[in-house]
């Protein structure tokens, strides 16, 4: 016979199971199957440059209720801090060094320029499998609306990697006459900037004003024509990037000039395709991820974002430049309301897509990223990654983040300065990298901002991150695939 205690410790058990069990369940287990994806990829948008990230100066409305409403990512990372390798790694799950062997990963792809402008030489390979191809196969409708920046030539545009439709500019915005006068103050022998519908330039040089808008208002028609099937919808919007631009609607509406005018701009159109969304019934259907290419452009000065308490920013190696704000959203199946501290990466979205899709990475090549679809909804708190790679000389594990020796880039926040000439020469001071002849070793967790080197005091961490680091360089050495290269016939 039982005892009373041990009654006590059943009923407890049973009442805790009938509250538990069927939340568990609601998370992991009755999941739609071939879920709606859609991807929001902003240019250069720092770190907090959204409210419930910290922004101060202008408002994100829909994307604050996404993230009260969805998971908050703060540990969030890309693996390089500029524009096309950071692509090249979202739509692959591969670090760029792999899949841009014999290419500088830290570089991005142009236009050729000069006496004969026009499509740039080099892209990502054609070999490679994208995110758009698996999912593609798995019949889903894939469209991406925005910038490309993967090559231009006709082999590399989107409409050949696995994308059904494509709208939007293949590559920055600076890279054509007007922005390049904007930005340069000169000539720079870009073709004129192109707009591209599927494998067609039907403009030039088009209103940038007008661009987020136009982007919104074709992503809401590819919903509209594709609620009945799984689609993917890639949105890689063109802004913050310079030279900014911004509907009549938004202009001088925020507090934080043009770029928070922008900013404001970018929330809407979030908040346009969340609405089509609920309308179309397809909500409990489909997730959501808002997130960025590469930190803030500080170098822009007013006109580039914010990455605080982070340190530095876009094209460097410190946490500004890889680690970008990330909200995740889908109603039912990813926790609401709770913030994810721990590491993740753009890499390890393809293989999670493709898991939910119900399909698995390629098999017939490595790839980096990790499942984590637990981790993304909630499921659990303890990610499946734990090593980060930044390149050639930098890379974290758990808390800690090693510098090997080395040059390094700076940048600093023009908001820390009284005036623009003493920003201005604070730039101008880090305008050559700065060289360390000793490794540096930062603790994340107590120090986010990268100030104060432990490297003396933890000997033998140094020296195992040193380890896997060289373990990764060795075998991107002998491992790494050829970036894709053209020639006009």
């Amino acid at each position: 016979m039982m005892s009373c205690k041990t009654r006590l410790y059943l009923l407890v058990l049973s009442f805790a199971a009938l509250i538990l069990v069927p939340a568990f369940m609601a998370y992991a287990v009755d999941r739609p199957e071939h879920p709606n994806i859609v991807l929001f990829f902003t240019d250069d948008q720092g770190y907090s440059d959204i409210g419930c990230f910290g922004a101060g100066g202008f408002k994100t409305p829909h994307l604050d209720k996404l993230a009260e409403e969805g998971r908050r990512f703060t540990s969030f990372y890309v693996p390089i801090s500029v524009c096309t390798p950071s692509r090249a790694a979202l739509l692959t799950g591969c670090y760029p060094h792999r899949i841009l062997g014999g290419f500088n990963p830290t570089s991005v792809f142009f236009p050729t320029r000069g006496e004969n402008p026009g499509p740039g030489k080099e892209g990502l390979n054609v070999n490679e499998i994208t995110l758009a191809n698996i999912l593609k196969e798995r019949g889903y409708a894939t469209c991406i609306v925005g910038k490309w920046h993967l090559g231009d030539a006709p082999p590399f545009l989107p409409t050949k990697r696995g994308f059904d439709e494509y709208f939007g500019i293949p590559y920055s915005n600076d890279m054509g006459h007007r922005g390049a006068r904007m930005q340069l103050r000169t000539d720079s022998g870009f073709p004129p900037l192109p707009l591209y519908e599927g494998n067609q330039i039907i403009e030039t040089e088009p209103d940038q004003r007008f661009l987020t808008r136009r982007y919104t208002e074709r992503a809401v028609d590819f919903i509209k024509r594709s609620k009945d099937k799984p689609f993917f919808l890639y949105v890689p919007h063109t802004m913050p990037h310079v030279p900014l631009a911004v509907h009549p609607d938004f202009a001088g509406k925020s507090e934080h000039g043009l770029y928070g005018d922008v900013i404001q701009e970018l929330d809407w159109s979030v908040g346009e395709i969340v609405r089509t969304l609920k309308e179309n019934g397809l909500e409990e259907r489909t997730m959501i991820i808002y997130t960025a290419d590469n930190g803030p452009w500080q170098h822009m000065g007013d006109h580039g974002g914010h990455a605080e308490p982070l340190r530095a920013a876009k094209t460097t190696k410190y946490e500004g430049g890889h680690r970008v704000p990330c909200i995740m959203y889908w109603k039912g199946q990813i926790k609401p309301g709770t913030v994810a501290s721990e590491m993740l990466s753009t890499i390890d979205l393809m293989p999670t897509f493709a898991k939910l899709a119900g399909t698995t990475m390629p098999q017939d090549r490595k790839t980096d990223g990790i499942e984590a679809w637990d981790y993304i909804s909630g499921a659990t708190d303890v990610s499946p990654r734990h090593t980060f790679i930044f390149g050639d000389r930098t890379i974290r594990h758990g808390k800690w983040k090693l510098f090997l020796p080395g040059q390094y880039g700076e940048t600093v926040q023009r908001d820390r300065f009284d005036s623009d000439a003493e920003w201005q020469a604070a730039m101008q001071a880090l305008g050559s990298p700065v060289k360390s002849d000793s490794p540096r070793l930062y603790d994340l967790e107590a120090d986010i901002g990268e100030s104060q080197d432990v490297n003396e005091r933890y000997p033998e961490v140094v020296a195992e991150l040193t380890k896997r680091l060289h373990n990764f360089m060795q075998e991107m050495r002998t491992e790494a695939r050829p970036v894709g290269r053209w020639e006009a016939e």
